[in-house]
């Protein structure tokens, strides 16, 4: 018999946030692993907005959509309690493509299974800092961006994690730093926590005239989370020749359909923009040389991460809905289990 293990499974396609009409908290067991399995107790997993776009039907996305009847998808932090691959032994601390559910079953040779430290201080700094959130960071400024010291970076959804971290990075880097969130207390702590030079409500009603006030020289690089109206504003207060990172679209992510835009399409051209979208996958194997050059920062206290956890694999429903209306400040983490010494 294996051990019990509760998940959350997609049963239907969610219509808008209707999580619940579609995801449903199943009880079961471990299956019975076969060679190049392991299983792990989970004691974290991430709650990240982009999985919303797997739930949904459309198949023009940067991953295909989760078929109905399977478990949802997520990055787990966790030990590794039973191995049936050559390179992971028993209590082995793992960062892993996993399920929401009480254990994952991950295969190491077909989805990402990385072995991480026990003498990090935090060790949910693994899925912060130090984990795909960080290095989207990390590259988005100081590569996809092509941030230079001096320049004007603005960044959406920059009370979230990827946002935030990118934030302190240009920062670091020497960029004058603007942050774009959901209230005036994000703003303040995005500034004054942070060390942001300053930051925008974007439901003020003239948002768009005070971006441009915010930034007078136009703005070099925007570091985008998010898609929509705001793209639009930005791109409209752009300087010449910056450059647009695209990260996210969080305002798209529950439409099944494709959302034209953006209508201010023609900037780019009027500006000489580049925009450019990356995906982090695709540089995970970057991962331990990033968090090299990441260490000392945050041994500094100059690259932080705030989170946000809720307990009980039950709540994750409620939880995963505060990346949608913004009730949250940093990264999203559900506590499955204690953590193990």
């Amino acid at each position: 018999m294996g051990e019990k293990n509760r998940r959350w499974v997609l049963t239907r396609r969610p219509e808008g946030n209707h999580y619940s009409d579609a995801v449903e908290l199943v009880d079961g067991e471990t299956p019975e692993l076969i060679d190049g399995d392991v299983l792990i107790r989970n004691t974290y997993f991430s709650l990240d907005a982009g999985t919303r776009m797997w739930m949904g039907p459309r198949e023009d996305s940067y991953s295909p959509p989760t078929p109905l009847g399977s478990p949802i998808i997520s990055t787990v932090l966790g030990s590794v309690v039973t191995s049936r691959h050559p390179d992971f032994r028993n209590g082995d601390l793992v960062r892993a493509y996993g399920q929401w559910a009480d254990f994952s079953v991950s295969r190491p040779d077909e989805v990402y299974v990385e072995r991480v430290s026990r003498q990090l201080d935090d060790p949910r700094q693994h899925l912060g800092v130090f984990g795909a959130n960080g290095w989207t960071a990390y590259l988005g400024v100081l590569e996809y961006g092509a941030a230079q010291p001096g320049e004007t970076l603005v960044v959406s959804a920059a009370s979230g994690v990827t946002g935030a971290l990118a934030g302190q990075i240009a920062k670091q880097h020497g960029c004058r730093v603007v942050g774009i969130t959901g209230s005036p207390e994000k703003c303040d702590w995005l500034t004054e926590e942070l060390g942001f030079d300053a930051a925008i409500d974007r439901g003020a009603e003239d948002f768009e005239q005070t971006l441009r006030n915010t930034c007078p020289d136009g703005i070099d690089v925007y570091f985008d989370n998010v898609g929509g109206a705001i793209l639009d504003s930005v791109l409209g207060n752009m300087a010449l020749f910056g450059r647009v990172a695209v990260c996210g679209l969080l305002v798209h992510y529950d439409q099944d359909e494709p959302i034209p835009g953006p209508t201010r399409f023609d900037q780019i051209l009027m500006k000489r923009l580049t925009m450019r979208g990356f995906f982090s996958p695709d540089f995970y194997h970057r991962g331990p040389d990033l968090n090299r050059r990441m260490r000392p920062w945050y041994e500094q206290g100059k690259l932080r991460m705030t989170f946000d956890v809720t307990a009980g694999l039950e709540n994750t429903l409620d939880a995963y809905s505060k990346l949608f209306t913004g009730a949250k400040i940093g990264k999203s983490l559900v506590r499955v289990g204690e953590p193990d010494s």
